[in-house]
């Protein structure tokens, strides 16, 4: 894979901007996020050290950036480190069913038995009404499938590897079709076994009909650029505790993120 970036640009004239700085992978090392139409402050996000983008605009447009060296990187290890919030906190009956449901022996095997049964557990949707919301845990899904995108889907996933003890965190970032065109926001799940990263996008399978779910980082074809990590996000420069994820700006209004209603993503030089 060569080097290339990713642009998102968003409208200047609605207020201040925050926005995720870009995330290294085991695909590609992210060299860094260059900002165009404002002024910008580096913050730190509380629990897992990773920087943020406040951005004060200064055009009609402000453009990220993010740029990707092609060749592969580590994630950071942050993200195998779980801080407890109402995202990744699971239920009891989470936990048990999670432990039984992976078993024993080859730590690879386990968490693809696992993966297995949380697509049994989904059918791919957008739901109104998340099946998390108003709980300050994850809470346990019984019998029938519930309507999840990839967001709930992998919110799941990421809390039964865990309750397994299976090292695993929760990747944001952005999906291009195989045509290059972009699908905007989209996330997956990574564990650490053995020493080496796997990726799994259960959400990707579903869409594509199938159950058969193992690690692979494009199940649906195309190809995913992260830009940040984690759940229940604090920036306490700006008072946001709790916030669910970053993966693209958004407009600080009264000191609460609102997304943009339009945004544009591109990526500039070939990612394949």
């Amino acid at each position: 894979m060569t080097g290339y970036a990713v642009e998102i640009a968003v409208a200047g004239n609605e207020g201040p901007i925050l926005a995720p700085s870009g995330l290294s992978s085991a695909a590609s090392a992210c060299t860094g996020c260059t900002v165009t139409g404002g002024s910008e402050r580096r913050l730190t996000e509380a629990t897992t050290g990773q920087e943020a983008l406040l951005v004060t605009p200064e055009a009609d447009k402000v453009a990220f950036c993010h740029g990707f060296s092609g060749q592969p990187a580590a994630y950071p290890e942050a993200i195998f480190q779980p801080a407890p919030s109402r995202y990744t906190r699971a239920a009891e009956a989470l936990v048990d069913e999670a432990r039984q449901l992976a078993g024993q022996g080859d730590a690879l095997e386990r968490a693809i038995r696992l993966a297995r049964g949380v697509a049994e557990k989904f059918t791919y949707a957008h739901p109104e009404a998340r099946f998390n919301e108003g709980f300050d845990h994850v809470p346990h899904l019984g019998c029938g499938l519930t309507e999840g995108s990839c967001v709930e889907i992998h919110t799941y996933l990421l809390a039964s590897f865990r309750a397994a003890g299976i090292e695993a965190g929760y990747v944001v970032g952005i999906y291009f079709r195989e045509d290059g065109s972009s699908a905007g926001g989209h996330c997956w799940v990574v564990t650490r076994i053995g020493g080496a990263t796997q990726e799994w996008d259960v959400s990707h399978f579903l869409r594509i009909g199938r159950r058969d779910i193992g690690p692979a980082p494009n199940p649906k074809g195309g190809f995913r650029v992260p830009v940040g990590h984690s759940m229940g996000l604090s920036l306490r420069e700006l008072g946001v505790a709790e916030l669910k994820f970053l993966s693209e700006p958004v407009v600080m209004r009264n000191g609460l993120p609102e997304r943009f209603a339009q945004k544009r993503i591109r990526h500039l030089l070939p990612a394949l």
